[in-house]
């Protein structure tokens, strides 16, 4: 499991066991860097740093090795998802005026905009057959999340709900999306079938729960919570049950993404 970190004074990129054992450093600069995604094979991550002075999405090998920057823009590049087949990352940029997602080849060439929206949209990610993307929108008034083709057609909204949706993430077999809702009172880790049925809230606590990954076989979900006074990564069954910390220390550890 990836994750990024602040607890040496600025963010890192960190990996670690499923069981929160063997933390390890993968990033060393005095810029942040912070929200990692591994890709599909597990060969590489993708990251966003601001080692160029704005935000920028780059790529290492698995090992921390080869950082090398992907995007290129004055505008602020964030949230790298890969696609499934690994050759296409979707991101969310600034470079049209307001965010909006965008797909990329994995080397960074040829980014198209596929939300075009005068909305803020952001945090995309594939379904596992790599057809959808989920992603987060506020153009209906408050966050919510949508769904489109991967060449930006179809986009319909599927929590459409007054309250705050964000960080949409596919069960591997698709069948489900994972994401947080503050419809609760405060954010709470949700489950809906893929076409936005059967919203349930899983992790039920009056701390802030957000930012869901599934485990590779969909049996548990890593999440970050506050609720023992700083951000850490939680684990649960996909129920909901077996809430546990992984991180436990000191510093903002948060924005798990497992393994292919």
């Amino acid at each position: 499991m990836v994750f990024h970190s602040k607890r040496d004074g600025n963010y890192e990129v960190y990996v670690m066991n499923p069981d929160g054992s063997g933390q390890t450093r993968l990033t060393d600069n005095p810029a942040d860097d912070y929200w990692p995604a591994s890709s599909p094979d597990g060969s590489k991550i993708a990251f966003v740093s601001l080692r160029d002075g704005n935000p920028e999405i780059y790529a290492m090998n698995a090992d921390g090795s080869a950082q090398t920057r992907v995007t290129n823009d004055p505008a602020d590049d964030y949230w790298p998802s890969w696609s499934p087949d690994g050759s296409k990352i979707a991101f969310t940029s600034s470079r049209s005026g307001n965010m909006d997602v965008y797909v990329m080849q994995a080397d960074g060439s040829g980014p198209v905009n596929l939300t075009n929206n005068p909305a803020e949209d952001g945090i995309p990610a594939w379904s596992p057959d790599g057809s959808q993307i989920a992603f987060l929108t506020d153009r209906d008034g408050n966050g919510e999340i949508y769904v489109m083709n991967t060449d930006g057609t179809g986009q319909a909204n599927l929590t459409n709900n007054p309250f705050h949706d964000t960080s949409p993430a596919w069960r591997p077999n698709g069948s489900q999306i994972a994401f947080a809702s503050s419809r609760s009172g405060s954010q709470d880790v949700y489950i809906m079938n893929a076409n936005g049925e059967g919203q349930t809230n899983i992790s039920s606590n009056p701390a802030e729960d957000r930012l869901p990954a599934w485990s590779p076989d969909g049996s548990t979900i890593a999440f970050t919570s506050d609720r023992e006074g700083n951000n850490e990564v939680f684990l649960m069954k996909a129920d909901g049950t077996n809430q546990m910390n992984l991180t436990n220390g000191p510093g903002d550890n948060s924005y798990a993404a497992w393994w292919r």
